[in-house]
């Protein structure tokens, strides 16, 4: 059992990747797991979790957290008027299908090949941040139907097996072709909550049951760090909304595409 001192060290780090996350979710559009699923996959370590099931916890347990941050996040951005609306009423099917596919993905490998998948997404995610240019186009509006549901799916599936927001997938989608990046950040907020809110009953779903789960865990998802964590990203969202209306946002991208390579780079090594 974990002295009280480790607990309490525990805490201000969980609070701390909370207040990153929250802060990130409203600057970039993302729900903050590429940041709190490491964070939570090494907090929980120290306590005992079984290794079996602790990415999985992890996954479930950010995906479980970006609800409420993506929601603040969103109702933010709609305040301003900036979000497609129209493009997540086309995705209400097509990213919650993703999602539920990816819970059965996760229901069904081991942790060591979930640490796998993220790291290879995660490193696909790093250099898109580093290599991005705002000038890059595929077209001057998005595609019709059936490739934007497709895309949506797509966004639920990879998001929902990395525990993130699909904030980067759907920056990149719209941009692309030719949404101005402040919407697209905004409606991305929205997919979010599209992403989240069935992911966090998929992951309820896969570990139902699951063996060497710690207390306070409902299937894939601990509870326990969800009530530090949740707070402070509430808190902290508002803050990233008013930075991403107020400035430029490459020399974040900058920043978080190197954080998120090194990020893979660990789960990588872990598996050699």
């Amino acid at each position: 059992m974990p002295e009280m001192s480790e607990l309490a060290w525990l805490a201000l780090a969980l609070a701390g990747a909370g207040a990153a996350a929250g802060f990130l979710a409203g600057l970039f559009g993302i729900g903050g797991g590429a940041i709190l699923v490491p964070v939570l996959y090494h907090a929980f370590g120290p306590l005992g979790v079984d290794e079996a099931v602790r990415m999985h916890l992890s996954v479930g347990t950010s995906i479980a957290i970006i609800v409420p941050t993506s929601l603040r996040s969103y109702l933010s951005h709609h305040a301003r008027g900036a979000v497609d609306n129209a493009l997540l009423k086309r995705w209400i099917v097509a990213v919650p299908a993703g999602v539920a596919l990816a819970s059965m993905i996760a229901a069904s490998i081991s942790s060591a090949e979930l640490r796998a998948i993220f790291a290879v997404l995660a490193t696909v995610v790093g250099l898109r941040m580093l290599l991005n240019r705002e000038t890059w186009r595929l077209g001057t509006d998005l595609p019709g139907e059936p490739w934007r549901f497709l895309v949506g799916a797509f966004i639920g599936l990879i998001s929902a097996l990395m525990g993130i927001g699909g904030g980067v997938l759907n920056n990149t989608f719209m941009t692309l072709f030719g949404r101005p990046v402040h919407q697209a950040v905004a409606t991305s907020a929205g997919v979010g909550v599209l992403i989240s809110i069935p992911g966090l009953i998929g992951y309820v779903w896969a570990g139902w049951g699951a063996p060497g789960l710690p207390p306070f865990s409902t299937g894939f998802v601990n509870w326990a760090a969800v009530l530090v964590i949740v707070p402070v990203t509430i808190l902290f969202a508002p803050l990233g909304v008013r930075l991403a209306h107020a400035l430029g946002k490459r020399q974040m991208e900058t920043v978080f595409g190197i954080f998120i390579l090194a990020v893979a780079a660990r789960f990588i090594l872990s598996l050699l």
